[in-house]
């Protein structure tokens, strides 16, 4: 199976092409720029130098969150389109598993961490078992500071990701035996990392219907909710007004 892989849910920009289980090329930037822009020319160029068309392409695999609103959506919408496309099968992969992924040789429990903001962070629990990464408890947006406590029964713990420095001195202050990932490639996500894990799952069953997975909703969504005394929880609450 030809697959093509991308990730724009944060800072990161990586899009890698795999046939057969053998990845055939990867592009990796982590520059803070617009992937609007970059993420189809860099699409393009790897496509060219691997010498695929996009008629080749059978899956397209993309991380679906959590991240950067702006990327999200513009990952997933490309990913959409492109499966639409070209009639291809659509798969979604969690950002947080993407980078707990690169720990194949930690044997504890990797916890990947995305800063959301006002000491809050997108979190989940993952472990390597029998050579297959196993989410223990699932991805969430969760105060630092619960985070800690709810770790502190835990022995092995590693954080991984480029915003696991901000909070580390309040990690060793609440965990002072926990590790902090210092091996610079696992910080970043990688698009061939994501085209294995996305090779292992089910493709979407409704391409229409594929969402990012923000886990939060936007500050100017939350005070809207706030006033409106009859809101009743509808996620199509934006279609109605």
């Amino acid at each position: 199976m030809k697959i093509l892989a991308f990730d724009t849910s944060n800072k990161t920009l990586t899009v890698s092409v795999m046939a057969e289980n053998i990845v055939l090329g990867e592009i990796t930037t982590n520059v803070n720029k617009n992937h609007s822009v970059t993420l189809m020319p860099a699409i393009a160029d790897l496509m060219a130098k691997v010498a695929l068309t996009p008629q080749d392409i059978e899956r397209i695999v993309v991380a679906q969150g959590p991240g950067s609103y702006t990327g999200l959506r513009i990952g997933v919408t490309t990913a959409k389109t492109l499966a639409d496309t070209l009639h291809c099968e659509l798969v979604g992969v969690s950002s947080l598993a993407l980078i707990a992924a690169n720990c194949r040789n930690y044997h504890g429990v990797i916890v990947p961490l995305f800063d959301a903001r006002r000491n809050n962070v997108y979190t989940g629990l993952y472990k390597w078992e029998q050579n297959e990464l196993q989410n223990i408890k699932a991805d969430r947006h969760i105060s630092l500071e619960d985070l800690l406590v709810s770790l502190k029964h835990e022995r092995d713990i590693l954080f991984v990701g480029e915003d696991v420095m901000k909070f580390s001195n309040q990690i060793k202050e609440v965990l002072p035996k926990a590790t902090l990932n210092e091996v610079p490639h696992w910080q970043l996500p990688s698009g061939a990392v994501l085209a294995e894990l996305g090779a292992k799952k089910t493709p979407v069953s409704d391409i229409a219907a594929f969402l990012p997975l923000y886990l939060k909703r936007v500050e100017a969504e939350e005070n809207w909710i706030a006033t409106q005394k009859d809101w009743t929880g509808d996620e199509n609450y934006v279609e109605k007004i």
